[in-house]
C-alpha cells in the first residue's frame, strides 16, 4: 500500500505571498498544507554536523536494520567507505557495497533499495559505470538499485533520504557518494579525506538530520512514493516494535514535532509542490533578531527580494550568511558564482543599518589558507526555527528539482535552547573556538555580527566576500535563468493547456 501524498498549488500559486513580518511573540511559521506537507512527532531528533559524524552513525543504523533500507539520492557510489578514519583497518577499508552485501547475506528478511537520479551518471561525482551497468554486489536478489528518470527536462532528483525499517530516517544535504566525507576539523591534509582511488579532495562542510518515531515513518512514506513513481513498484510499510535509534547518538531534541517540506516540479498531469520555498520565505519573514544561513548557493530571486526587504526596514534582523566562494565547474562558477556576487552587492546597497555579513570559512594550511566548501542547506532564525534539508537557495530548488527539508519550530524553551546551541556549535566550528565562547560572545555583545567579529581572529575563521565592498552589477546576468530556472521548461505545455491547480 502506497500512501497518498497530496499536492497543492502550482508554480504561481505556491509562490503566493510570504507571510509578512510582524513583531509578535505569538508568530507561528509551520502550516501543513501550505509550507509543509506534514508535522509529525519524533521521539528523538538531532543534527549531524559533517559527514564523518553522519556516516558513522548511519553505519550503526545499517547494522541494526531488520527488514528495510531505502535510500533516495541525487548520487550514489558503493565504493565509498563510511569510516575511513577508523583505527580498525578492516572497518576503514570496508566499502559500502561490501557492507550491504554482508547485511543481506546474514539477514534473510532484509531488502535494500537504492534510487538514484539518472543524470547523476553524467553530473554526479560518483563512479558512473556501476550505476549504468551494475556491479557484482548488485546481483544479489535483495539489493535493488534503480535510476530515477521521472523528472522534467533539465530537472534533478535532489532529495537525500535514508529510511531504515520505517523507524529511523535521515534527511539533509549529504548523499552516499564520494567527496562528501569530512570531520568537523576540516584539516587541510587529512589523510582519510580521499576518493576511493586515493585522490585527496578539499574540505567540505555539510549537515544531515536524524529523526525517529512518526517523523521517520512519514519520511518513509515519502521515500516509498518516490520509489513507486520511479519504478512502478508499490512497497508495503514496515512495522517494528523497537526503536533503532543509535545508542551512541545524543539527541538535540526529545519529543519534538518535525515538519517535512517538499519540492516537486510539475510532471505529467501532476501540479508542482513548492512547500519548501514557501517555508523558507515564511521563516525569513518571521525572524526578529537574527537570521543565520549556510548555503551552497545564494542566487534565488525570491530569497534576495525578501532579504533586501528585511535589510531595508528600520527594524529587522541581523543576517549572517555562510556560502561557498569557489564553485566547481564553469557553469557553477559563471552562473552561481557571478549571480551570488551580484545578489550580495544588491543586498549591501540596501543595508543602510549595517545588518548583513556574508562569509566563507577557511582553515590554515601550509600554503596559507584553504577554503572549506559549504555544501549544507541550513536556516536558523532567532532561537525559534531550524530548517535542514536538500534545498539550495537557488532558483531551481524553488520549483524544478525535487527536494526534502526538515524543520523544527521551537514550542518550548528547551527546544529554543537546542536551536541556539546548534547555531553556537556551527559558529564554533567555523571560528575555531568553543560553543561556550560563542554563547558568551553573543550574550555580551547582544549581536550575532559583533560576536562573530569579536571571535573571528584565529587562523581558522570566516572571511568576508569581496562583493560586499565592491561596485558592480546587482541584477542576474542576462540569460542565466536558462541554467538556474524556477520551473520546468515545457515546450508542449501551451499545446496541452494550463493544468488545474
Amino acid at each position: 500500500m502506497v500512501s497518498s501524498l497530496s499536492r497543492s498549488g502550482d508554480i504561481t500559486a505556491r509562490a503566493g505571498q510570504p507571510a509578512r513580518f510582524e513583531a509578535t511573540s505569538t508568530w507561528r511559521i509551520l502550516e501543513p498544507g501550505r509550507n509543509c506537507w506534514r508535522v509529525a512527532p519524533a521521539r528523538h531528533a538531532t543534527v549531524l554536523i559533517d559527514a564523518a559524524s553522519y556516516f558513522a552513525h548511519l553505519e550503526q543504523a545499517f547494522r541494526h536494520a531488520k527488514r528495510s533500507i531505502l535510500i533516495i539520492g541525487w548520487d550514489f557510489d558503493g565504493h565509498i567507505t563510511l569510516r575511513p578514519d577508523s583505527e580498525d583497518e578492516d572497518v576503514a577499508r570496508t566499502r559500502l557495497s561490501d557492507l550491504f552485501l554482508s547485511l543481506v547475506q546474514s539477514r534473510p528478511e532484509l531488502e535494500i533499495r537504492i534510487l538514484v537520479w539518472d543524470f547523476s551518471v553524467f553530473y554526479g561525482p560518483g563512479a558512473p559505470l556501476p550505476l549504468l551497468l551494475g556491479a557484482d554486489w548488485q546481483e544479489h536478489s535483495r539489493i535493488h538499485l534503480r535510476l530515477d528518470n521521472k523528472h522534467p527536462l533539465y530537472g534533478a532528483h535532489h532529495q537525500k533520504l535514508v529510511c531504515i525499517d520505517d523507524a529511523l530516517a535521515f534527511a539533509g544535504g549529504i548523499d552516499l557518494t564520494v567527496r562528501r566525507w569530512d570531520t568537523d576539523r576540516h584539516a587541510a591534509d587529512d589523510p582519510a579525506r580521499v576518493d576511493s582511488d586515493g585522490t585527496p579532495y578539499n574540505p567540505v562542510h555539510d549537515l544531515q538530520m536524524a529523526v525517529d518515531g512518526e517523523a521517520a515513518r512519514a519520511l518513509a512514506d515519502l521515500a516509498r512514493e518516490r520509489w513507486h513513481m520511479a519504478t512502478g513498484e508499490a512497497l508495503a510499510p514496515v512495522s517494528l516494535s523497537e526503536d533503532p535509534w543509535p545508542p551512541s547518538l545524543a539527541a538535540d531534541f526529545v519529543d519534538v514535532p518535525v515538519a517535512i517540506a517538499r519540492t516537486e516540479p510539475a510532471w505529467g498531469r501532476e501540479p508542482a509542490i513548492c512547500e519548501a520555498a514557501t517555508l523558507t520565505a515564511d521563516a525569513l519573514a518571521a525572524a526578529q533578531r537574527w537570521i543565520y544561513i549556510e548555503a551552497q548557493y545564494l542566487t534565488a530571486t525570491a530569497v534576495g527580494d525578501l532579504l533586501a526587504e528585511r535589510l531595508a526596514a528600520a527594524e529587522g534582523p541581523e543576517i549572517v550568511v555562510l556560502a561557498t566562494r569557489n564553485s566547481q565547474g564553469w557553469v557553477e562558477r559563471f552562473i552561481m558564482g557571478s549571480n551570488r556576487d551580484r545578489l550580495i552587492r544588491r543586498l549591501k546597497q540596501v543595508d543602510g543599518f549595517d545588518r548583513l555579513r556574508v562569509y566563507y570559512p577557511v582553515i590554515p594550511s601550509a600554503q596559507g589558507e584553504r577554503e572549506v566548501l559549504i555544501h549544507s542547506k541550513l536556516i536558523i532564525t532567532d532561537d525559534a526555527f531550524l530548517r535542514v534539508g536538500s534545498s539550495n537557495l537557488n532558483n531551481r530548488s524553488v520549483g524544478l528539482d525535487s527536494e526534502c527539508d526538515l524543520a523544527i519550530e521551537a514550542e518550548t524553551d528547551v527546544a529554543g535552547q537546542a536551536i541556539a546551541r546548534l547555531r553556537e556549535r556551527l559558529l564554533a566550528e567555523h571560528l575555531g573556538t568553543s560553543p561556550e565562547m560563542v554563547a558568551q560572545a553573543i550574550t555580551a555583545e547582544g549581536s550575532l555580527i559583533r560576536a562573530i567579529e569579536r571571535l573571528n581572529r584565529n587562523p581558522r575563521g570566516l572571511r568576508p566576500f569581496a562583493a560586499q565592498a565592491e561596485d558592480g552589477p546587482t541584477t542576474p546576468f542576462p540569460g542565466t535563468d536558462l541554467f538556474d530556472p524556477e520551473e520546468p521548461f515545457e515546450p508542449l505545455r501551451l499545446l496541452r493547456g494550463r493544468r488545474d491547480g
